[in-house]
């Protein structure tokens, strides 16, 4: 559905020959200048109020509209802004006390959805096994991508862990797994420590690696770091990317994964199963559960898809 243009007062068409004569501002500009202006003007003539009659809480009213009727929050920003440089126009003019415009912004953005791989992918990764591959490099990547999957790990706790606690791994805010009660303790943003359970996968996968972790070393020439790189240092973050986006696309996957996919994917898929948000967020973490809770919407939406599928009711004709 198209408007027909508002009439624009002598006030409004001042301005624009302003902004277009004395600011020079590109023809393209003014255009969009004119249509936010006849965009107030006919929020203005809805509400009986002449436009240079109008105080914030219509502005305000009028950013709901636009909002409710599904403009986003950087479309309205813009158009708050022509209509905040025209206010500004009138103040200096003296045509109205004040720019009511001023302080009003824009309904914020919601932050992006963290991406999460399926359960099948998921699972697909985290059993892939490259039969050519070198089988130290094989065993150590295999129990990176178990730790990120199985715990939930923020890819600098990963490269944090310690192969065993020493005196100085606490001191150094490294982690550590104990095999034995199967948790891996880490330490978070913040310096906060936690503990998590280790699951059985991830166990047998750590237990080959450390079998193999220390054979192409001479002794000294190993880092304490559970996971090192081929000459024995602690491996960086930057390293994990790398080799986690390299067997992603080896193990068939069509998207790249990254270690932090592999933390949403935990979270999501432990959400989806036991529908436990506080034991999420402990899990993951997360000092405020208001963080964790972007992960109700990412299983909403699998619900949702689940339904679609499956309710008799749901079905399109």
């Amino acid at each position: 559905m198209t408007h027909s243009p508002a009439p624009l007062p002598p006030e409004a068409l001042r301005y624009l020959e302003h902004v277009r004569v004395e600011k020079r501002l590109a023809a393209r500009t003014v255009t969009l200048y004119t249509l936010d202006l006849e965009k107030l003007a006919r929020f203005a003539a809805q509400v009986d109020v002449p436009l240079l009659r109008l105080q914030t809480a219509h502005i305000r009213r009028f950013v709901a509209l636009m909002h409710g009727g599904g403009r986003g929050g950087r479309g309205i920003a813009l158009i708050l802004s022509g209509w905040r440089g025209f206010f500004g126009w009138a103040a200096a003019q003296g045509l109205v006390p004040s720019n009511p415009v001023q302080g009003v912004r824009a309904p914020r953005a919601p932050k992006p959805l963290p991406k999460a791989l399926g359960v099948d992918d998921a699972v697909r990764l985290a059993e892939f096994s490259h039969d050519g591959a070198d089988p130290w490099l094989e065993a150590r990547d295999a129990a990176m991508v178990e730790l990120l999957y199985g715990c939930g790990l923020r890819v600098g706790e990963l490269v944090g862990l310690d192969a065993a606690p020493g005196p100085d791994t606490e001191r150094l805010g490294r982690g550590w797994i104990d095999l034995q009660g199967a948790e891996a303790h880490v330490l978070g943003k913040g310096s906060k420590r936690r503990s998590l359970p280790v699951g059985a996968a991830a166990l047998q996968a750590l237990q080959a690696w450390l079998q193999l972790r220390a054979t192409p070393f001479a002794p000294g020439k190993l880092d304490t770091a559970l996971f090192v790189g081929q000459r024995g240092k602690r491996l960086t973050a930057q390293s994990v990317w790398l080799r986690l986006r390299q067997r992603s696309g080896q193990a068939g996957l069509t998207t790249p994964v990254h270690p932090h996919m592999l933390r949403h994917s935990f979270a999501s898929h432990l959400l989806q199963s036991s529908g436990d948000l506080r034991a999420v967020q402990e899990l993951l973490g997360h000092a405020n559960i208001t963080t964790t809770q972007v992960y109700t919407r990412l299983d909403y939406q699998h619900l949702a898809k689940v339904y679609d599928q499956a309710h008799p009711r749901a079905r399109r004709k």
